[in-house]
């Protein structure tokens, strides 16, 4: 699978990667709002779910999924509403007192948050179907797992470029947090903007089978 068709792959997956999306500003956000390690369970969470997908668009789940009006609307409407829900519980918890160091109950809850996150994303699952098929080799290995194995190398720079984006909002969350009183309005800016991102979700539309 080392061929043209690979390469290709990579040049975009590495494009794709190094554009802010949806995931990148999820991150950031609850790292400034919680911190680092919060942000970093919250990356290895967007990972895992970024890895359901490419399961599921393996084994045909999410064609399955995006081919039903009924299903897509179901799954798109729980993600957002847990969105917003992550949004509106960081947006309460900003008047907490601040601390550099993060509670590592809240750390396993912001890994958990960030597999439902992803994975309740169906817009991620139509992103892995509609990109990853271009660069099958039809005379290759296996579809199912030229697949998994492009899947899997999409959902990794995508990780790497979230764990960059980690550090810097940690880094900057660092210089802010001896000022409480900007904290909290960081945090609850966090919140509000969690809290969008599953408005968008909630209008996203079902891709239009071609």
């Amino acid at each position: 699978m080392i061929d043209r068709n690979f390469w290709l792959f990579l040049a975009a997956a590495l494009a794709i990667a190094a554009i802010p999306g949806p995931g990148i500003f999820y991150v950031a956000a609850r790292t400034l709002s919680e911190g680092r390690a919060s942000g970093f369970a919250s990356t290895a969470g967007t990972a895992l779910g970024g890895l359901v997908h490419v399961v599921a668009g393996s084994l045909g789940i999410s064609a399955i999924i995006l081919a039903s009006a009924e299903l897509f609307a179901v799954m798109k409407f729980i993600g957002a509403l847990y969105l917003v829900w992550l949004g509106v519980k960081t947006f309460r918890s900003a008047g907490r007192t601040l601390s550099l160091e993060s509670e590592p109950v809240g750390d396993k809850r912001a890994f958990c948050d960030g597999v439902l996150v992803e994975a309740l994303n169906p817009k991620t699952a139509a992103f892995f179907l509609a990109f990853i098929p271009q660069f099958l080799d039809p005379a290759g290995a296996s579809p199912t797992l030229q697949f998994i194995l492009l899947g899997a190398m999409s959902v990794t720079l995508n990780t790497l470029a979230d764990v960059v984006v980690v550090l810097m909002a940690s880094a900057t969350r660092t210089q802010l947090i001896g000022r409480p009183h900007l904290m909290q309005r960081l945090t609850q800016t966090s919140g509000v903007f969690i809290a969008g991102l599953g408005l968008s979700l909630a209008l996203a539309r079902r891709p239009v089978n071609g």
